[in-house]
């Protein structure tokens, strides 16, 4: 392939996060930043108190109720403190002062995390580690040891740095399902109503860094403790409709424009789902008939459509990669420094022809490298 020029660096953005947004999106954008269209101001600098925030709220409120096809004892929540802050307010509230313990899966980097951080809040049992098979796998359901008097079971949809992702809802219905879904958030549809509490940063797939949403089940909040600070208590936040304080305003719309774009555009999660298989399959397929010159790391029914997670043979042959393809103008490929290797996350704004530009490239290194 020829070389990507500055102009097409957007659109050959693989990096993990923050993910590269849609084009029509970033047009928006562009001009937003100088006026919002029927406003005259700038977004940076529209109040958050204004009617037309208002409005803004509320029709994201209503989007994602959509696309998700949830019923109307769910709320939606555009809050700040990314998915860490998640991490410590969902045992705050949920966890702190039961004796039964809740059940978390642990099945990569990002799930280390959130066990640590709910362990200050209360009991913890690790329902299934995959951290002896170096974080490979995902369980199988008669793998995972459920108590069926848990508080909830917590679980990380996708994991990004290994490369990891659930194709199916594990877990019990009667015992609530909280999940981080990050970074795989509204790129496919799912049974959402099998979930209490869903929360996910926007930086994947639906907007720049500064917003989380969280969609909660009215139901999972009646026994919540009373005496939490107003900015860690859902119900607080549900009150104020996401503005108990100076929210994130450009965020915020950015996701609003994202929704609009999965919905009239991409015409809803399905379509959505689609092409985000037709870029997975097509590079998992280049990797897998690359006779190990590429090597995946995970096993192949638990492979994950947003992040796909390869080695070469040699440190030196990944660094030569990584090398050539920045030279090539494809951005965003080191693996995590967790784990090094390559990485391209195949988010939604991601386009299918960046991807077979990039098959190409890799079968052009391996010819030159063989």
């Amino acid at each position: 392939m020829n070389k990507v020029t500055k102009h097409d660096l957007n659109k050959h953005n693989f990096s993990g996060g923050p993910g590269v947004l849609p084009e029509t999106v970033l047009e928006q954008l562009k001009e937003s930043i100088v006026a919002v269209p029927d406003v005259g101001l700038s977004i940076l600098g529209i109040n958050h108190r204004s009617d037309w925030f208002a409005v803004v709220v509320a029709e994201l409120e209503e989007n994602i109720q959509n696309l998700l096809g949830l019923p109307k004892d769910y709320h939606c929540l555009f809050l700040q403190g990314g998915a860490t802050q998640q991490f410590s307010m969902v045992p705050m509230t949920l966890l702190k002062g039961k004796t039964q313990s809740a059940e978390y899966l642990q099945t990569g980097y990002w799930s280390n995390k959130v066990i640590a951080e709910a362990r200050r809040e209360g009991p913890v049992h690790v329902s299934w580690s995959g951290q002896a098979a170096g974080f490979t796998r995902l369980p199988k359901d008669e793998e995972i040891e459920f108590n069926p008097g848990a508080p909830y079971l917590h679980y990380v949809s996708n994991e990004t740095v290994e490369g990891l992702q659930f194709h199916r809802i594990p877990g019990r219905d009667d015992v609530p399902r909280i999940c981080d879904m990050s970074s795989d958030f509204l790129s496919a549809p799912r049974a959402f109503d099998k979930f209490s509490m869903i929360y996910a940063h926007a930086q994947k797939n639906i907007g720049p860094a500064g917003v989380t949403v969280v969609v909660v089940k009215d139901e999972l909040l009646k026994d919540a403790p009373r005496d939490l600070p107003a900015f860690l208590d859902y119900r607080a936040q549900i009150d104020a409709r996401s503005i108990l304080n100076t929210p994130p305003v450009f965020s915020i719309y950015v996701v609003l424009l994202v929704t609009r774009w999965l919905r009239d555009s991409i015409g809803g999660l399905a379509a959505m789902a689609d092409l985000n298989m037709k870029k997975a399959s097509a590079l998992y397929r280049a990797i897998d008939a690359s006779d190990d010159f590429y090597c995946g790391r995970v096993v192949k029914e638990d492979r994950s459509t947003m992040n796909v997670v390869f080695n070469l043979k040699t440190k030196d042959l990944e660094h030569q990669f990584l090398a050539s393809a920045q030279e090539a103008g494809f951005s965003g490929l080191n693996g995590h420094r967790s784990i090094g290797g390559i990485r391209a996350s195949l988010y939604n704004g991601l386009q299918l022809s960046a991807v077979e530009n990039l098959i190409d490239f890799m079968e052009n290194f391996k010819k030159c490298h063989s």
